[in-house]
């Protein structure tokens, strides 16, 4: 029936309490009322309603709830706005027998920063019945006890406070005593014992009765204790304080023993009437422990450090008694003086451990409250952080300080910030206290790859296999992650011949260069990182193609044909060291791959012509003597100077002429007389053009030239071959399917009529004609008494 009563009368509370909102000052602070016990989950008040704020925003910005201390016992509901209750709140827990029990919580939104206190006024509930520290109180009279004298009681004690504590005692029936209140000046009051009808011990020796406390409460609720009075012999005196009220002050903090007081009291009897103890009476629940009294010196002692910002003020009720039961009282009052003994707290309410680097100045990243306890110039806080970091503290609240961004923050430079934050008070001397945040910056992709290098250049060997590794080619990222994850690419004009890691930057080959074709050539590699958005840089590669020994000599001249074989003429009268032809030979290698050395490797006759080492020109060693074949076969061999040398062979027929005048005699003569040759050459060409085309007309042709040649003798203005139509065009002769020199190797070459003098000379004279795209050598044979040609080598592009 208790029990059903009470949860009646708890629901009543909780109605009351929840139709009564007080908002304070602003709407920046609610105040709700509510009742102890109640159950988890129940509903305070919704306080989006009540501070104007809409429900949308309390998730957009971050809503929630935080303490004072370090149980929450409510929370937000984001969804509905309404405070709930999150854990048991026990009035008589929290706050004792102070009142008002006040509860401080904050409302935190974000973007931007909104702080509203919320303070719960946590209602009594009669849920506690009063009780007795001793059950069982003892008292000894003397039969001599005056009428009207008050023996104070032990006062019940009930955790409740208001209406719900102990209001009134009752005592059992009895005819001797009756019971009468007695109040403090702090309100508390306790029942004392009133003798109404003179003790007569020889009539009777004890009683016995009971002493019931009663609070207020609906249902009430009580609690009983037992008195058990000894009736004793007379006691004349009682002891008398030398002071009704002792005041004393002392600061807090005091060290354990320090003495309050000393409490003095007589009594005029002697004996074991005389002697007297002290003793506490009706000490507060919060008071226990904390002093002390000496029974015997009556000095009161601090046993446990005072707290001013708990309570600045203590009243205590002593009592002096003799050995005869006889006891006086008197109240000691403490005066708690405040120190700077308190060093501020920090709270961090609210921080964010990681921060973007891009993150603008302003933004919050940690939200701290800063208070403390002590009073006065003593409570006053400031609160710091070093110079030296990209961070502020902003304070827009009282108490509250906010960790804001400063400056510019890098995550290359510093990626992890403690930050100490230094709280001090204004006291004597000043206290601090510190907290450390963490911070730790994210990357973001603000870097682009950085190549080791902006130009690699690298020497390379041509006829390299497929897959060959060319370079490896390096790039950086500052950031991290996926921001500092590099892939590199080729453009699509190099993906012929050349392939790429994306991930190493190794750079491999896809075919074999060749340096006939390509001396060098450059690409540009990009590096690009896998961020969002993504950064490039790209740098150059130059490679040099390393030419390799890999072409052999081409003869050019004696014209190498199955079937036809050009005759050097030389006149039977030519004196030593006569120039006789000259072996036009190309190398299409470069350098020492392509410097030719010639020489003899088998002759008709021995020791009679010589050739030039390195170019190629055919002398006598002698003149020629009477009876010597007239036909005379050399075999040149041509080889490059490469590490492992290449070589070509050419078959040189030479006609010893008898009657043959030196070219000398002829020059002027037959300078007037070259334009009537013009046919016969024409002649000649047209000849060897059929003798290409078919081996019998080729023979005829032959023939059919010798004997123009033996009839025309003196008429010849040169002796120099003139190649078959069906090399080139009229005037030209075109060989083909060779590489040629590279265009540092170009020379023009200057033969006169008469091969046999020494005017055989190099140019530079270049001529650029449509042929760019075709590999051979032009020669070009003009019709005047001075003949030119020209070897032209044209670069392969």
């Amino acid at each position: 029936m208790i029990c059903l009563t009470r949860c009646v009368w708890a629901n009543f509370c909780l109605q009351l309490c929840f139709s009564f909102i007080c908002i304070c000052g602003t709407l920046s602070e609610v105040r709700y009322s509510v009742p102890e016990e109640m159950q988890r989950g129940s509903a305070i008040g919704n306080v989006a309603r009540d501070l104007g704020i809409d429900v949308t925003e309390l998730v957009r910005r971050n809503a929630r709830v935080v303490a004072e201390g370090s149980r929450q016992f409510c929370e937000l509901s984001t969804e509905t706005g309404s405070l709930l209750v999150s854990e048991r709140m026990d009035r008589e827990e929290l706050c004792v027998q102070s009142a008002p029990c006040v509860l401080q919580f904050q409302l935190l939104l974000e973007n931007p920063l909104k702080v509203y206190s919320l303070l719960l006024d946590i209602q009594d509930i009669n849920d506690n019945s009063p009780t007795f520290e001793n059950g069982q109180i003892e008292l000894e009279l003397l039969e001599s006890t005056d009428l009207g004298r008050h023996f104070p009681l032990e006062s019940a004690h009930d955790p409740d406070i208001g209406a719900n504590s102990v209001q009134h005692y009752q005592l059992s029936e009895n005819e001797y005593f009756a019971l009468e209140m007695y109040t403090q000046v702090d309100r508390n009051a306790y029942p004392e014992l009133v003798l109404k009808k003179p003790l007569d011990r020889e009539n009777q020796a004890d009683h016995f009765l009971t002493l019931s406390g009663v609070d207020g409460g609906r249902p009430f609720r009580s609690g009983a204790a037992s008195i058990h009075i000894h009736v004793l012999d007379a006691n004349d005196n009682v002891p008398v304080f030398g002071q009704s009220v002792y005041k004393v002050s002392v600061q807090e903090n005091s060290p354990r023993g320090t003495v309050l007081v000393k409490l003095n009291a007589t009594d005029l009897d002697s004996g074991i009437y005389g002697e007297i103890s002290y003793s506490f009476n009706h000490m507060p629940d919060k008071m226990r422990g904390v002093v002390e009294v000496d029974h015997v010196t009556g000095e009161v002692k601090v046993m446990v450090a005072l707290d001013y910002e708990q309570a600045s003020s203590h009243e205590l009720d002593l009592q002096a008694k003799d050995g005869g039961g006889q006891s006086s009282h008197c109240k000691l009052i403490i005066d708690v003086i405040d120190v700077n003994d308190n060093s501020p707290v920090i709270v961090v309410k609210s921080t964010t451990s990681t921060v973007p680097e891009d993150a603008s100045p302003g933004t919050m990243v940690a939200l701290l409250h800063v208070y403390d306890l002590d009073t006065g110039t003593s409570g006053w806080v400031t609160c710091k952080i070093s110079d030296d970091v990209p961070f502020k503290l902003v304070s827009e609240v009282k108490n509250y300080f906010m960790l804001v961004i400063d400056g510019v923050l890098d995550r290359e430079k510093c990626p992890h910030y403690n930050i100490t934050m230094t709280a001090v008070d204004a006291g004597t001397p000043p206290l601090f206290s510190s907290k450390t945040v963490a911070i730790t910056i994210t990357d973001v992709n603000d870097n682009p790859p950085i190549f080791r290098h902006s130009d690699y250049s690298i020497k390379f060997v041509e006829n390299q296999p497929q897959g060959t590794l060319v370079i490896k080619v390096r790039a950086e990222d500052a950031d991290e992650g996926q921001n500092a994850r590099i892939l590199y690419s080729l453009p699509e004009d190099a993906a012929s011949h050349l392939s790429i890691n994306a991930e190493t930057g190794e750079i491999f080959t896809l075919r074999p260069f060749d340096y006939e074709s390509s001396t060098h050539f450059h690409v540009q590699v990009m590096a690009r990182d896998e961020g969002r958005p993504s950064f490039t840089s790209t740098c150059t590669v130059q490679i040099f193609i390393a030419d390799q020994n890999d072409n052999a000599p081409v003869v050019l001249y004696p014209v190498q044909l199955d079937g036809y074989l050009a005759h050097d003429i030389v006149p039977r009268a030519a004196p030593a060291d006569y120039l006789v032809t000259k072996v036009v030979v190309i190398d299409a290698d470069a350098g020492y791959n392509a410097w030719l050395s010639y020489r003899i490797v088998k002759a008709t006759q021995p020791n009679l012509f010589s050739i030039g080492l390195h170019c190629g020109e055919i002398r006598t060693l002698r003149p020629f003597a009477e009876g010597e074949e007239i036909k005379q076969t050399l075999i040149i061999s041509v080889s490059d100077n490469g590490l492992e040398s290449l070589s070509a062979t050419a078959t040189v027929n030479i006609i010893i002429e008898d009657g043959l005048p030196i070219i000398d005699e002829l020059v002027a003569h037959d300078t007037d007389k070259l334009h009537g040759n013009s046919d016969l050459t024409l002649y000649l060409i047209m000849a060897l053009a059929a003798m290409s085309s078919l081996f019998l007309v080729l023979i005829i042709a032959v023939v059919y030239m010798r004997l123009c040649r033996y009839r025309y003798m003196y008429r010849s203005t040169t002796n120099l071959p003139v190649f078959p139509p069906t090399y080139g065009p009229p005037g030209y002769s075109d060989v083909s399917c060779f590489n040629t020199l590279q265009k540092d190797d170009q020379y023009n070459s200057f033969l006169t009529t008469g091969s046999w003098k020494r005017d055989f000379r190099f140019g530079s004279d270049f001529v650029d004609l449509d042929m760019l795209n075709k590999r051979g050598t032009l020669l070009h044979v003009s019709g005047h008494s001075a003949t030119r040609a020209k070897l032209l080598v044209p670069h392969k592009l």
